[in-house]
């Protein structure tokens, strides 16, 4: 019914009550040039061919042809929202950073927040880690804080992202979601087990992207005034609480409403209800990390080449030019030229090329990063050999309660059911914690039973004949 329409239903009537009683626009090509009919081509005659001297035509198709930028191989789909920080606490004393100056101060940052495995066009309730990314416009420059709705992750080697991707994405052979390849991938990656437990709990599946929080992924280290410096993480608890659906709400939500989150998102904005995240970070000294009992660093490090590296491939080596990633707070001055999309004056007559005699851009001094020692042997370790079930198993004894723990097992094992029965071996859950390993397997012998008759079944049919295709 009209009466029952949401502000993502109503954006263009809202629009246009916006607007006011006006005249109305002309409308143009991409050139500005008017246009007289844009409903009819021009044609030799009522039914002759097309003229190739129709520019109106030939600048819309020419533009539908290329409006679509290829999309992200991961986190394809998500929604993005501009907002400000503001500094509630002093903490000059471990980072020097004008971001966090002085109490009071704001700052003006976009968040985006997206699925992960999943292509642009695919549900938003689906159990899938979530990504939460913030970019600060600081006077500094722009600071880009990549992180998910997980504090952890699958993997702790760079080398094996394309890899463990590939496993999330469609088989190349058949392009479908291949459970052989998912849980193949984790059961041979020991270090996979907290991640993939935190995915099959609860909150794998978010109720939206306003009730959960975010993770800013890596250690970071925070340099202050003097020099001092401390290791770092930083989290995003969300104001609203910890909201998250159910299995059966989901499934429903990504047949009758695939874009739930995205909608609830936009819909609460355009109400006035705007969500909020309490900043918060986590220190450790350079001396406890080195004791500590955990890798403090166990999050891939390849992001900072593979993020600014995809934005060049998709969007052109000035991306960074595109108003959503310009850092407009500063002013850009280095001897980087010309390239595809560069949207401004190209820096002028600067010269183009360091040093130079020109009055042109130098270095500071006082930017140079912090120094600190390497010493260890340069070598392939791996990174699989540490302990991977102590954090888990406090996970599972003491974050979940008794029916968070049952859903866990439950939704894991309805999962696992899919990949074959040495590959559900070989998910060796009992070294975490024999309930959480016993719980799972008996649920997997059940399915693999029925499983088991049902093959039985089509056989004695005559439906499992050798050479035979069936569903």
């Amino acid at each position: 019914m009209a009466g029952n329409r949401d502000k993502t239903t109503d954006q263009m009537k809202i629009w246009k009550e916006n607007r006011g009683v006006q005249t109305l626009d002309t409308l143009t090509t991409g050139a500005g040039h008017p246009i007289g009919d844009k409903l009819n081509l021009q044609t030799a005659g009522p039914r002759g061919p097309l003229l190739v001297q129709d520019v109106v035509f030939t600048d819309e198709m020419a533009h539908f042809d290329r409006e679509r930028i290829p999309e992200r191989v991961v986190h394809a789909k998500g929604a993005g929202a501009f907002g400000y920080f503001e500094v509630t606490h002093d903490v000059s004393r471990y980072c020097k950073a004008k971001v966090f100056e002085h109490v009071g101060k704001t700052t003006p940052i976009a968040v985006r927040f997206s699925t992960v495995a999943g292509e642009s066009g695919s549900a938003d309730t689906v159990r899938d880690p979530r990504g939460f990314a913030v970019k600060f416009y600081t006077e500094e420059g722009n600071w880009d804080l990549t992180g998910n709705n997980t504090p952890i992750f699958f993997i702790r080697d760079a080398l094996l992202f394309p890899s463990f991707i590939h496993t999330q994405k469609r088989n190349p052979q058949t392009h479908m979601k291949d459970p052989d390849m998912v849980w193949d991938f984790w059961s041979l990656r020991p270090e996979c087990l907290h991640q993939v437990s935190f995915l099959f709990s609860d909150r794998g599946l978010p109720d939206g992207y306003r009730h959960m929080n975010g993770y800013g992924s890596h250690t970071f280290k925070l340099v202050n005034a003097d020099g001092e410096r401390v290791y770092c993480k930083f989290h995003y608890k969300t104001d609203q609480g910890i909201k998250n659906l159910s299995v059966e709400e989901a499934d429903r939500l990504a047949s009758t409403n695939p874009d739930y989150a995205i909608g609830d998102l936009f819909n609460a904005i355009a109400n006035g209800n705007y969500p909020s995240w309490t900043f918060y970070i986590q220190v450790m000294t350079f001396e406890q990390a080195e004791k500590f009992q955990f890798n403090p660093f166990d999050l891939t490090k390849g992001r900072l080449f593979s993020y600014p590296d995809t934005h060049r491939h998709r969007l052109g080596a000035n991306y960074l030019q595109i108003p959503v990633n310009c850092p407009f707070r500063a002013r850009v001055a280095n001897y980087q030229r010309d390239g595809p999309m560069c949207m401004f004056d190209n820096q002028g007559g600067a010269p183009n090329y360091y040093p130079n005699s020109f009055s042109a851009p130098e270095c500071q001094p006082q930017c140079v990063e912090s120094k600190f020692k390497v010493s260890p042997d340069v070598g392939r370790y791996n990174s699989a050999d540490e302990d991977n079930t102590t954090q888990v198993r406090t996970f599972y004894t003491q974050v979940l309660n008794e029916e968070e723990r049952q859903r866990l097992c439950q939704n894991m094992a309805g999962a696992l059911k899919g990949a074959q029965v040495f590959i559900q071996n070989r998910m060796n859950l009992k070294a975490v914690h024999p309930d959480y390993g016993n719980r799972v397997q008996n649920l997997l012998n059940k399915y693999n039973a029925e499983a088991q008759k049902v093959n039985t079944m089509l056989v004695r049919t005559g439906c499992g004949n050798k050479g035979d295709f069936y569903y």
